[in-house]
């Protein structure tokens, strides 16, 4: 719901925006106010997204009520004077209407107001969508490699370990072991953190198939896998194993 407060001298203007405001109904009228004083109180208390201000009212001129106020509601005036039209627009005010205005003309300011909200919070979800792009990853959940003539789909649930082979990776699975020409950084980069780990320079490990941690030697450990194998465990990898079994 759009809160919405009418700043005006006039209760007869105040009733003629709310009799339009009827066909808005999700913009209500949270407060209407006599002079900019009220103004001001009103807009610290409710918070409005949008006020429809007059100009030249009673103590202080609508002017001199908006440098009271931060932040700064939007704002279309009302007034019975077009000399402050400029001056309105140079405030970024969404628009100007001079009275007696008709309802079409209160229909196109609402509606441009109504418009530029639509792009921002379009603006602001595309942000949150990069933005949860850049914090939550997409990692690969497979593995495409060519062995011999045929190729094979490997899920990354598949995989026990990798292993550095000169300019390949060896992926060891249930099924055996496959070469692929990328790098240990790469699969580091694209595998589910939170499932893979690397131990070692030169071995990734999917931590659902550790099933202890042994000491190898002075300070030297070794990790022991359902398969059997034991890879062997540097220190950046002790302390990445560490967090990860929360040990």
């Amino acid at each position: 719901m759009t809160r919405a407060i009418l700043i005006d001298d006039e209760p007869l203007a105040r009733e003629v925006v709310k009799e339009y405001l009827e066909d808005y109904p999700d913009i209500e009228v949270v407060a209407e106010c006599n002079d900019g004083f009220e103004g001001v109180k009103a807009i610290g208390l409710f918070q409005p997204d949008l006020i429809f201000l007059d100009i030249q009212m009673p103590k202080i001129t609508g002017f001199e009520m908006l440098e009271l106020v931060d932040p700064r509601p939007a704002v279309i005036f009302t007034s019975a004077f077009d000399e402050y039209a400029i001056k309105a627009f140079e405030t970024h005010a969404v628009d100007y209407l001079l009275k007696p205005f008709a309802k079409v003309r209160f229909k196109q300011a609402v509606d441009k107001w109504l418009e530029k909200q639509h792009l921002e919070e379009t603006k602001l979800h595309v942000q949150s969508l990069l933005d949860n792009s850049v914090a939550s990853p997409i990692y690969n959940e497979r593995i495409v490699v060519k062995a011999g003539s045929t190729i094979k789909i490997i899920p990354a649930s598949d995989i026990i370990f990798l292993e550095a082979y000169d300019d390949y990776v060896k992926i060891n699975t249930p099924d055996g072991t496959f070469l692929k020409n990328k790098t240990m950084q790469f699969f580091e980069n694209n595998l589910d953190e939170r499932q893979f780990v690397r131990v070692h320079r030169s071995f990734i490990v999917q931590v659902s198939h550790i099933t202890g941690l042994v000491p190898y030697e002075k300070d030297a450990y070794k990790v022991i896998l359902k398969s059997g194998d034991k890879l062997p465990v540097s220190k950046t990898g002790y302390v990445k194993l560490k967090k990860l079994l929360q040990i």
